[in-house]
């Protein structure tokens, strides 16, 4: 698999992945429900992690995106630790806080990364769709820390619920605005190395003339 297509695929599978795991913040009621949807999660922040690390190995060198794309998976790999591993109640929310926040640092450096290159193609659909990303994960660790503090008093936290469910959706919004500004920046790398290819042909077809008649 070459690098752009990496990419490609890396950012459809963290696009398809934050909707999943969007789709899972829905309020249900049944037990059968809330389980299907916990695994919804799982599945969601999986695919997510492994997009995010295609798009980072598919950089060919060092940068901020790479970077970022790298501290995202890793906040992804944190989420799903929380979110699987047998730990208290308390311990397990925690992980997927510092899992957020992680995925919302690594947002804000792919988001630096778009504003050296002015030209490049789907420019804004990247900036916008990182800097959504960044806010819908910021949104989910603070309605995890709300969510916290809530049951301590004995409430529902159905308010901080809210506030994942929103920064969740936000930053699935983010995701499929990142994907189409990934497409047309490697469309755009496409046709650039098209173009170069049509540009040597006539110097390649001069060469040989010019042998031949040298000859």
């Amino acid at each position: 698999m070459d690098n752009q297509l990496k990419e490609i695929v890396g950012a459809t599978l963290a696009a398809i992945g934050t909707i999943i795991s969007a789709v899972s913040t829905i309020p249900v009621k049944s037990e059968k429900m809330e389980k299907l949807f916990d695994g919804l999660d799982i599945v969601g922040n999986s695919l997510q992690g492994t997009g995010n690390a295609l798009q980072a190995d598919g950089q060919s060198g060092p940068s901020l995106e790479k970077v970022g794309n790298e501290i995202q998976a890793i906040g992804n790999s944190t989420v799903i630790a929380g979110l699987t591993l047998d730990l208290e109640d308390e311990n397990e929310e925690k992980l997927v806080i510092a899992g957020n926040w992680i995925q919302a640092l690594g947002g804000a450096t792919a988001l630096g990364d778009e504003f050296e290159d002015p030209t490049a193609a789907g420019q804004l659909f990247n900036i916008n769709g990182n800097l959504l990303q960044s806010i819908g994960n910021s949104l989910q660790a603070i309605g995890g820390t709300t969510n916290l503090r809530e049951k301590e008093r004995g409430e529902s936290g159905e308010s901080a619920n809210n506030i994942i469910a929103i920064g969740s959706w936000i930053q699935a919004v983010g995701s499929v605005l990142s994907l189409i500004g990934e497409l047309q920046e490697e469309n755009q790398e496409i046709s650039s190395e098209s173009s170069e290819e049509n540009n040597n042909e006539p110097d390649l077809k001069s060469s040989v003339w010019l042998n031949n008649e040298l000859l």
